[in-house]
């Protein structure tokens, strides 16, 4: 069998593997221009004159005065619901064939993510140019990369639309549209990846366990987490490289992995090198490049031209709502350190797109970022503006200090006696102490962050935390139909999902 250096890459692959040596800002220029003349002669491109932008000397600038931000609900009532239909050139030449479905975590109703051909391939070749990196690393076991990928995704058996479209899981349609030459490598395989029920999957997963080599793990880290769990009980093992020795590498993106490590490191039998991934349905928008990277390095030449607003009230309201025109910035014109909505135009048909996420620059040098949170995801009830970053952070260090695993955890803000407080609710299936975890979160918070110190002496009064088993997040996610890889559950409860949450922690 050959390995994966043995294969032949094709020459116009092999070139968009190479990074061109160019600076960010001509990078992400370039980028744009081929969008803007794909897609000239859509809908949207002739209604926002994208032949205007072109010939324009400064087209990121006349790309900003002419297009306005959309979110979700903007985009898809004025351009993307007509592609459902089967209209085609709408926000991108021809017609959309696959819809990634997501609910981020709060929304109620799924959201019908166009995902094209030409977006499909972007994300071959950033999976390449990932895989290849992984050759620097110092402390990795370079036979493990000739072994199998376990991929926990959703179901590859996605559902049929009236115009002819598919519409599923976006881990679901890639691994259905993987390449023929990965087929040796990818695991679970095409009939158990089929599967919709999460628990016959996983138990499916279980059973043929002992029957492969596995060198990577791929996906969400909960769900990564209670498979190699339910192996190792299945099996009677101590830990899980008993039964995959060459496990060397866990690829893991969409949600911080800080909560989870403690948990994770208990499952191995040997250090392993964790690479993080930046993949939405929107786009492969960034990975971990280098072993000590402090973040993941937007991919700044592949297709998506970025914008980033920064995240401050002038340019979103207090429920997280960005402006009609808020202040945007090209890669060239972030600073280190401050926080940033991310905005984005893909070779998918989205156009100044809102995705929701926070980032962080951390090294500008290497265009390197960090995920901070969600737009609509943070407390500030008096000003304390505690962001996810922060959360994960004291999360992580309690888990340090008491010793436990804590794979899950939500945060609620709510007046009380004439003030306000918050409360946490933690699921750890360890023992510990409610009171002691509660008083280290606050502590933890006050040192993280000062705007949450100053308040936790005024009007921020109270800070409540309960403990519940690991079982009854999983359970709450089931009940809400979100069980599976695509969906996490929210750092912050608030509206409709905040009632429901209560509703049904009252009715257990």
């Amino acid at each position: 069998m050959a390995t994966i250096i043995d294969i032949k890459i094709p020459k116009a692959l092999a070139a968009a593997l190479r990074i061109p040596p160019s600076d960010p800002r001509s990078q992400q220029i370039r980028v744009l221009k081929k969008l803007l003349k794909k897609a000239r002669f859509t809908e949207f491109g002739q209604q926002y004159r994208f032949d205007d932008i072109l010939l324009s000397k400064h087209p990121g600038k006349k790309f900003q005065e002419l297009v306005p931000v959309h979110d979700y609900n903007k985009i898809y009532e004025e351009w993307w619901k007509k592609t459902l239909d089967g209209v085609p050139d709408v926000t991108w030449p021809g017609k959309i064939k696959y819809y990634a479905l997501s609910s981020g975590t709060s929304e109620a109703a799924s959201k019908y993510i166009p995902v094209t051909r030409d977006l499909l391939r972007s994300n071959t070749v950033n999976y390449m140019r990932q895989l290849l990196s992984l050759i620097k690393y110092e402390e990795a076991n370079k036979r493990a990369m000739t072994k199998g990928f376990l991929m926990l995704g959703g179901a590859t058996d996605l559902k049929r639309g009236k115009a002819g479209w598919y519409a599923g899981d976006l881990s679901g349609i890639l691994a259905k549209k993987r390449p023929f030459w990965f087929q040796n490598f990818y695991k679970p395989g095409s009939r158990i990846a089929a599967i919709a029920d999460w628990n016959l999957k996983l138990n499916e997963i279980v059973e043929h366990a002992d029957e492969w080599d596995i060198g990577y793990i791929v996906g969400v880290p909960a769900w990564c987490q209670m498979c190699m769990e339910m192996v190792i009980e299945h099996y009677k093992l101590k830990n899980i490289h008993e039964i995959w020795p060459n496990f060397s590498f866990f690829v893991h993106g969409g949600v911080a992995f800080e909560p989870y490590k403690k948990g994770f490191e208990k499952l191995l039998g040997k250090p392993i090198v964790y690479i993080e991934n930046y993949l939405s349905s929107e786009g492969f928008i960034g990975y971990k490049t280098r072993e000590h990277a402090k973040g993941m390095q937007l991919v700044l030449n592949n297709n998506i031209f970025f914008e980033f607003v920064p995240f401050d009230t002038k340019n979103f309201d207090t429920e997280g709502n960005i402006i009609a025109k808020p202040e945007t910035k090209m890669i060239h014109e972030v600073e280190e350190g401050k926080e940033y909505a991310l905005l984005m135009s893909t070779n998918a048909g989205s156009w100044r797109y809102l995705i929701g996420d926070t980032i962080k620059f951390v090294d500008l040098k290497n265009s390197e970022v960090i995920i901070t949170g969600r737009t609509k995801h943070f407390l500030s009830l008096t000003g304390e503006h505690l962001s996810v970053e922060n959360m994960n952070k004291a999360i992580e260090l309690v888990s340090e200090e008491f010793n436990i695993s804590i794979p899950e955890y939500t945060v609620v803000g709510f007046p009380h006696d004439n003030f306000f407080a918050h409360r946490w609710y933690v699921a750890t299936n360890d023992k510990v102490d409610a009171e002691k975890l509660c008083t280290s979160i606050d502590q933890h918070l006050r040192k993280l962050n000062d705007d949450y110190a100053t308040e936790r002496d005024s009007a921020l009064k109270e800070v409540f935390l309960e403990v519940l088993p690991e079982e009854k997040f999983l359970k709450f996610m089931e009940s809400k139909g979100k069980l599976g890889s695509q969906h996490k559950f929210p750092r912050v409860m608030k509206g409709k999902m905040l009632q429901e949450w209560e509703h049904f922690l009252h009715n257990l």
